[in-house]
């Protein structure tokens, strides 16, 4: 006989020893049950140095029945139901075809090609930015369905361009919402490598939609010159908190709740959290695909976290990017802790 939801809730045993069952954290709820659905999305594409993250939500899988359920923040967070979507064979291989496009393009850039002499460049390209679109549509559609059945939605990448068709599915629910960014890029590159969806270019793709109000950038610490310009020129939509900023502040004394303060209160009422492994310490993450030295601890991420949770402020969706894929077990853990307290934040302020 099938059991329901409060039979599995009843049997479950959340101080028992982990279930690799093939759920996130070992939990028993299919999807349909769960009210926080997240999806993989195994996409690596565009990624410009180490690849892989592809697999990131895979490995996370994995690695995930070595947590303990209990969260003193949200504590019965998980009795909601929460459902991580597998990977897709054919998925992987889609990513597959084009990643290996995709790199053949970007050795032609680094020998000092010019694709404007190139036909076949210019056709790989077009053909490259083409999946990336597919890809895109397909996010929004998945994500939209999810939103319809009123499920808080978190996405799981792959490299940190798969969020864009989410973020378009929300801007067709919210009239207006913000974005919190942690992150060691700014990824406000316009078309980077002339590839439009490009990881490095996402948030100046979820600035062209109108309905995003406000991105607030936190640990950034690897940009470029156009960037800093970008974000300079369009302010009222770009806050930054550099990480020099942020560690410089707490050297003259001002502590990191004062800090923590600003940042949420540069934010709207509706927040979309998308966080990149890569704002943490890469000691936390070493095989990202684009590390940087310095970073976020994991419990300064989750005051900040926690700190807009308390603020009233709803978390309509969120995404964990640019977690290393399978056989990197320490990434794997970290990003499960993380993606588990993303939940149970999100899981807080949707109630």
């Amino acid at each position: 006989m099938k059991k329901n939801k409060k039979i599995k809730t009843e049997e479950f045993n959340p101080s028992g020893v982990g279930i690799n069952n093939g759920h996130f954290i070992g939990l028993p709820y299919e999807e349909e049950e769960s009210e926080i659905v997240l999806i993989s999305v195994p996409w690596d594409v565009t990624v410009s140095f180490g690849e892989g993250t592809s697999t990131g939500a895979k490995n996370i899988l994995e690695c995930s029945p070595q947590l303990d359920l209990y969260d003193e923040d949200a504590p019965n967070i998980w009795k909601r139901g929460i459902y991580l979507r597998p990977l897709e064979r054919e998925d992987l291989s889609w990513n597959e075809q084009y990643r290996n496009r995709a790199k053949e393009y970007i050795q032609f850039l680094e020998r000092g090609g010019e694709i404007e002499e190139d036909q076949a460049m210019q056709n790989m390209l077009s053909s490259i930015n083409r999946a990336c679109r597919e890809l895109k549509d397909y996010v929004k559609e998945q994500t939209t369905a999810l939103l319809k059945q009123n499920k808080i939605v978190g996405l799981v990448g792959g490299d940190h361009s798969t969020p864009l068709g989410f973020l378009e599915a929300l801007a067709e629910k919210y009239t207006s919402f913000g974005i919190l960014q942690v992150d060691a890029h700014m990824d406000l590159r316009n078309a980077y490598e002339g590839f439009k969806y490009s990881h490095a270019s996402i948030f100046y793709n979820a600035l062209q939609i109108p309905n995003i109000s406000k991105i607030v950038q936190v640990g950034i610490r690897d940009y470029c010159e156009e960037e800093v310009q970008f974000a300079a020129q369009h302010k009222e939509r770009v806050e930054v908190f550099y990480e020099h900023q942020i560690r410089r502040a707490q050297f003259s004394g001002v502590n990191y709740e004062q800090i923590i303060e600003k940042i949420v209160n540069a934010l709207p009422e509706k927040v979309y959290i998308t966080v990149d492994i890569d704002g943490l310490d890469p000691s936390l993450c070493p095989n990202t695909g684009t590390p940087v030295p310095g970073g976020l601890q994991l419990q300064e991420l989750f005051y900040l976290l926690k700190a807009v949770a308390d603020s009233g402020k709803t978390i309509i969706g969120f995404d964990l990017c640019e977690v290393a894929g399978t056989d990197h077990h320490l990434d794997g853990n970290v990003g499960a802790r993380v993606l588990y307290k993303l939940c149970c934040m999100a899981g807080l302020t949707n109630k």
